[in-house]
């Protein structure tokens, strides 16, 4: 069985258009979602960073072609942070199993 991941329009995570299929999203946690620019543009290109509840650093990717983005976590309270060209930006996230969609607004 696949899973297919569409975040806002965004279209797939940059590891491809639909997960792999040894994901199981009764089991495990996927953070996924779309960095966008000031103009609510995908950013493509950005460095997108997985942040735990005290802040530390855990993982980080670069986003795809449609500024998209994907992490596998543990539940829990996290932070993802965008760097770009374009300026930065963070939203938080409480995960839960299963599929954790998410944007990432970049400001200037």
């Amino acid at each position: 069985m696949t899973n297919t991941v569409q975040t806002s329009g965004c279209g797939a995570p940059a590891q491809g258009s639909v997960l792999p299929g040894s994901a199981d999203l009764g089991n495990q946690t996927v953070i996924a979602g779309c960095v966008l620019d000031p103009n609510g543009v995908p950013t493509a290109g950005a460095y997108v960073r997985l942040l735990d509840s005290s802040g530390e650093f855990t993982a980080e990717v670069v986003s795809g072609d449609n500024g998209v983005f994907r992490f596998y976590a543990a539940e829990g309270k996290w932070t993802v942070r965008a760097l770009s060209r374009d300026g930065s930006g963070e939203t938080a996230v409480a995960a839960k199993v299963g599929l954790n969609e998410t944007e990432v607004a970049i400001s200037q």
